[in-house]
């Protein structure tokens, strides 16, 4: 694999970032997701995003090997500088740096646009996650025990920010 591209997302991205995202739903507590989503649902999330809240894909020729976004993290006023950040990257392509490089990308473009922290929430059993953000500068600054459950299992959500 060479070294991929990220990019901004376009519609025609979205059906390759729910088949990344829909696999986790069906086999990982990284979301907390039950049933996979359909085409409809991705749209919808896509287009609640937008020049302050972009969504990237990472790039290998031209297939879509992750994703990022940036969204809302509280609708209300007094939240506008703060955002959430997610990124997936598809399961045959991990450890490649492809996570690092999609929220490298998302910090920078966090930063250009004016925005002041970066929230994740995090599953505390998702220890590569744990491990992306902690090297990406973020720390931890809350943690809820119990508060989700998949596969049977309770899940604490770790609560981590970046300081822009």
């Amino acid at each position: 694999m060479s070294e991929p591209s990220i990019r901004v997302a376009r519609l025609e991205d979205l059906a390759a970032i729910d088949a990344i995202y829909n696999h986790y739903v069906a086999s990982a507590t990284c979301t907390w997701q039950y049933e996979p989503s359909p085409p409809s649902e991705r749209r919808a999330w896509f287009d609640a995003h937008g020049e302050q809240h972009p969504v990237t894909v990472a790039v290998d020729g031209a297939t879509v090997v992750g994703f990022g976004s940036l969204s809302v993290f509280n609708k209300r006023e007094g939240y506008r500088f703060t955002v959430e950040n997610t990124v997936y990257v598809h399961p045959e392509h991990h450890r490649r740096g492809i996570g690092r490089a999609l929220l490298a990308d998302l910090i920078a473009r966090a930063r250009a646009l004016g925005h002041r922290h970066i929230i994740a929430g995090v599953s505390a059993d998702q220890e590569a996650s744990m491990a992306l953000h902690r090297a990406a500068g973020f720390v931890e600054v809350g943690r809820m025990n119990g508060v989700g459950e998949k596969f049977g299992k309770l899940l604490d959500l770790v609560y981590l920010q970046l300081v822009l």
